[in-house]
């Protein structure tokens, strides 16, 4: 096992036990709701051509598990270059199997994912992932500068050249003072920055977040969306968000798409035009925000809506 498919494997949030596997605005799909792969349902009146030089392509993705919970069925969904994505959708269908596929972490039993044109098949090299669970993810053991030191060994880096990344890193997350500390002597929102900068520090051209903000309070939780939007701005990686919280889909992404199911599928794929730089309070008040909100959270719940 490679160090970076056992480093990835080990942040695994525990929804599901995974297998790890070594190697290597669009329209609306229903593809689901007859169990036909053929059957399309458009929802929203976004043109499939709009997006284009894709960095994720997922077709026709399909998996379930040994107990017979067919988690995904016929997913199909791009992702351009340098957009930050938001997977929204209920309980149980199929958001952080989606994100394992991607990863290589999970052989799904149909479809493919496409990254850069080639297909996934182990961990990818230019990936990255960051899930809910920040405690397990950081080795207590280590500093704060060496854990997010410790994936840049596979970039080839010296020693210097792994703490100056590293440190840089830690900056831009705002934890600069805080390299010479332990994880344990940190509190749960400065753990997950240490987890996103351990990320960033390997400039991976995709990076997962599997509901990264989860396990924290409300304002650390705003601190931290606001963090991966000037991430988002000063970065150029494509991001794959997923979130249980809709107004956190909304806020954070350039697009929203909402998966239904089970079997987990695309519902609705839906582009985010709010103004930037956007702001907590002044943008949640905005009327294109709430009413977004609003139509994300219908489509959460099961009810189709007409796009105006």
């Amino acid at each position: 096992m490679n160090w970076q498919t056992a480093t990835v494997a080990a942040e695994s949030d525990g929804e599901r036990p995974s297998r790890v596997e070594l190697g290597r605005p669009v329209a609306v799909l229903d593809r689901s709701s007859r169990g036909d792969p053929g059957h399309r349902q458009e929802i929203s009146g976004v043109d499939h051509q709009a997006y284009g030089d894709e960095v994720l392509e997922i077709r026709e993705l399909t998996h379930a598990y040994p107990d017979g919970h067919v988690a995904l069925r016929n997913l199909t969904l791009r992702i351009e270059k340098t957009g930050l994505v938001s997977i929204v959708g209920p309980s149980g269908c199929g958001k952080s199997t989606l994100l394992r596929c991607v990863a290589g972490l999970q052989q799904a039993q149909g479809g493919e994912v496409l990254l850069d044109g080639e297909r996934v098949s182990g961990v990818p090299n230019d990936l990255a992932v960051v899930f809910q669970d920040y405690g397990r993810s950081l080795y207590p053991w280590l500093t704060v500068r060496d854990n997010v030191a410790l994936p840049l060994r596979r970039r080839g880096l010296d020693k210097s050249g792994r703490r100056s990344q590293a440190a840089e890193a830690l900056e831009s997350v705002g934890l600069k003072a805080e390299i010479a500390r332990y994880p344990w002597q940190l509190s749960g929102g400065m753990q997950q920055r240490v987890a996103i900068a351990r990320a960033l520090a390997f400039r991976p051209r995709l990076l997962l977040m599997d509901e990264p903000f989860g396990s924290v309070d409300a304002q650390t939780r705003e601190d931290l969306e606001d963090l991966l939007l000037q991430i988002r701005e000063s970065n150029e990686m494509t991001i794959l968000f997923v979130t249980h919280d809709i107004d956190e889909s909304v806020y954070v992404g350039d697009r929203v798409v909402v998966l239904g199911g089970p079997p987990g599928h695309v519902r609705a794929d839906l582009p985010v035009a709010l103004p930037g730089p956007r702001e907590q309070i002044a943008t949640r008040e905005l009327p294109e925000f709430v009413s977004l909100r609003a139509e994300v959270g219908r489509l959460v719940r099961g009810r189709l809506v007409e796009r105006r």
